[in-house]
């Protein structure tokens, strides 16, 4: 099975390696030579890392290596199995990089979207195959966490369902499925949390240290929700709490006043170096 993943971002860069990982071929398609660039290096210290941690040897860090290819061409995608697209939150790009899917791929190709919170029915709608694409959201690092949402659009064919689900099981996670909602199972849960948790910090209630503290030690959560909103990307974090705030309509949705400031600040987290930490 042939495997095309679409994003240079670390969530596209760490799915491309868990694939690779697990034996399969990989397109990666970048964004431009630069990013596309950046991103192989990035994948190749996670492999010397594993490597100098005896996790792989010389010739499995070869291999998962060899099994990568590049690119900046659609066109390179067209005999793949499932596509993956990986990009920015936006669901009018996200529509954009599936339409360009759907004129390359084969007729029975899957087309997949890692959106963490978009309508899987509504980017399906802008395709030729909605009954073949599908939500497959994973999370943050894509080595470490086990969980991907494997989430049905309204005309997501159960075959294809069963693919995806299957799949994920290869490549070494664990999937669950979900209905299509607004923010899926865990961000519909977790974003709101994040947002609170700046609401306290805004409100002075108690420090940003004291704040992640007190959810670890009391509420047994690895880490605060304000390390987490870094870890995330706070303008991820933003756009979640926006999907949510408008498909509801309902005001506990509603994203706090300082998780916008700073995302318009570019205070984004670890991505950017700074966010409630500095990094």
């Amino acid at each position: 099975m042939n495997i095309c993943v679409v994003g240079d971002g670390v969530m596209g860069g760490g799915i491309v390696q868990t694939v690779a990982q697990s034996g399969f071929e990989v397109i990666w398609k970048g964004y431009n030579n630069e990013t596309i660039s950046q991103a192989q290096d990035k994948l190749e210290k996670n492999l010397l890392f594993l490597l100098d941690k005896e996790i792989i040897d010389k010739v499995e860090k070869d291999a998962i290596s060899n099994r990568i290819k590049t690119t900046l061409s659609y066109d390179d995608c067209k005999a793949c199995d499932i596509a993956i697209e990986v990009i920015n939150e936006n669901m009018e790009l996200k529509k954009e990089v599936l339409k360009s899917l759907d004129k390359v791929c084969k007729p029975e190709a899957i087309l997949a979207t890692n959106t963490s919170s978009l309508s899987i029915t509504e980017m399906a709608a802008a395709t030729n195959r909605p009954e073949r694409v599908i939500g497959m959201h994973f999370f943050n690092p894509v080595h470490a966490m086990k969980l991907v949402e494997v989430i049905k659009g309204q005309l997501t064919d159960e075959k294809v369902h069963d693919t995806i689900y299957s799949f994920a099981e290869e490549i070494g996670k664990v999937p669950t499925t979900v209905n299509e909602a607004p923010g899926f199972v865990v961000n519909r849960i977790l974003i709101p949390l994040v947002n609170e948790g700046i609401g306290v910090f805004a409100e002075g209630v108690a420090s940003r240290d004291e704040i992640d503290s007190a959810m670890k030690l009391g509420a047994a959560h690895p880490m605060g929700p304000l390390e987490l909103a870094d870890l995330i990307g706070l303008d991820v974090c933003l756009a979640i709490m926006e999907v949510l705030h408008i498909e509801f309509g309902d005001d506990k949705y509603r994203p706090h006043p300082l998780l916008r400031k700073m995302v318009r600040a570019n205070l984004l987290g670890r991505k950017t170096k700074e966010g409630f930490y500095k990094y």
